[in-house]
């Protein structure tokens, strides 16, 4: 028993120090990875590294369920932190930790959220936290339903918008009207467009003052969702 938890504790220290190189080459060589380069630096023979990731596309997954678990947990603490009835409050701390956790990693978001890996087909096992940030804003938009605060626009939908949005609320959040849903989704890849012209350098010489624009554009999405101030 002590011989076989001793070498689990190696082969997850292998496993990490692993994921710690490929961390480093994402962000010098984007995510075009390649596990010889990896047991190159780690001074392992490139076969060696096979029986921890049989291939560059496990390496990529390990990666890509962190960095989605890692963004979670920082858009959801934030949210967490905030007086539950304060929706706006809550929408902006979200929106700016998903900012914050982006510019402090942006190879991991480079990799979520740049361009598609050649090759790669991402498993079924990283939707589900790949969905956490999502699910935390139309948390908040739940929660104003629920108390009263926050209506339902009143407008007409394509059909196969709202049938399409009639499913997707079926699966994670029943009950949720789908016009309030699609300001909602419109706020989500509103955020995600800001970070990515942020961090893609869409913005340089266009837009100096960062934060400030941020903060107005989140303000904007508040808006366009209907979120009330505190």
């Amino acid at each position: 028993m002590v011989a076989h938890t001793l070498r689990a504790r190696v082969r997850a220290g292998m496993i990490d120090e692993i994921k710690a190189v490929a961390r480093r080459h994402l962000a010098t060589d984007g995510a075009n990875l390649s596990l010889r380069a990896v047991a190159r630096d780690m001074g392992m023979v490139s076969s060696a590294i096979y029986r921890y990731f049989p291939s560059r596309d496990d390496l990529l997954t390990a990666l890509i369920l962190e960095a989605y678990d890692a963004l979670g947990e920082a858009v959801e603490a934030a949210d967490a932190a905030v007086d539950r009835a304060d929706l706006r409050g809550r929408w902006h701390a979200a929106c700016g930790a998903a900012r914050a956790w982006a510019l402090a990693h942006p190879a991991e978001y480079a990799l979520l959220y740049g361009s598609p890996v050649p090759g790669y087909a991402a498993p079924e096992d990283t939707v589900a936290p790949a969905a956490r940030p999502p699910l935390t804003l139309v948390g908040i938009l739940r929660d104003g339903l629920a108390a009263g605060r926050l209506s339902p626009p009143d407008e007409e939908l394509p059909e196969p918008v709202r049938a399409d949005l009639a499913e997707l609320a079926a699966g994670f959040s029943p009950g949720l009207p789908e016009a309030l849903l699609a300001r909602g989704l419109a706020g989500w890849t509103q955020l995600f467009g800001l970070i990515s012209f942020e961090l893609f350098g869409r913005l340089n010489g266009v837009i100096p003052h960062r934060d400030e624009y941020f903060d107005h554009q989140t303000a904007l999405m508040a808006d366009l969702i209907g979120l009330p101030a505190a």
